[in-house]
């Protein structure tokens, strides 16, 4: 299956992408049919430098029955070329990673649920502590 998706370039934390034409079994950065447009991640997104796409050969990629990726679509659905594709539902987004726990869908009301104990714990500790200081003086 043709697919139209990004080839990563460029050096080391400086990201350039290559908009191209595969087969899906090719490689990310492997051999290519052809080389649609580019668009680079760092530049301000009202830059026109940011997204560079030959909209002509995208349609006609397209009507052959290539399918673009889930990147590229938004890509081109910013570039008013095709529909945005509808927004993901990931509930845990907004979670920070290092929370996050595999399996769990209730987390972040067990989350607050776990912090609550936790600071009356730490209030206790203190107490605690100054008891154990006393009878040593």
């Amino acid at each position: 299956m043709l697919r139209i998706r990004l080839s990563m370039g460029g050096v080391r934390k400086r990201p350039i992408y290559k908009i191209v034409v595969a087969d899906g079994r090719y490689p990310r950065d492997g051999k290519f049919i052809e080389k649609l447009g580019s668009y680079n991640p760092l530049l301000p997104k009202d830059k026109k430098e940011r997204i560079k796409v030959e909209f002509e050969r995208v349609k006609y990629w397209i009507s052959k029955g290539a399918q673009p990726t889930l990147r590229v679509s938004r890509i081109l659905g910013e570039m008013k070329l095709m529909p945005m594709p509808k927004p993901g539902n990931n509930p845990l987004k907004a979670i920070p990673k290092k929370d996050r726990k595999k399996g769990d869908k209730e987390e972040p009301k067990a989350e607050a649920k776990k912090e609550e104990p936790k600071a009356e714990a730490k209030k206790e500790e203190p107490k605690a502590e100054e008891k154990k200081e006393e009878p040593k003086a």
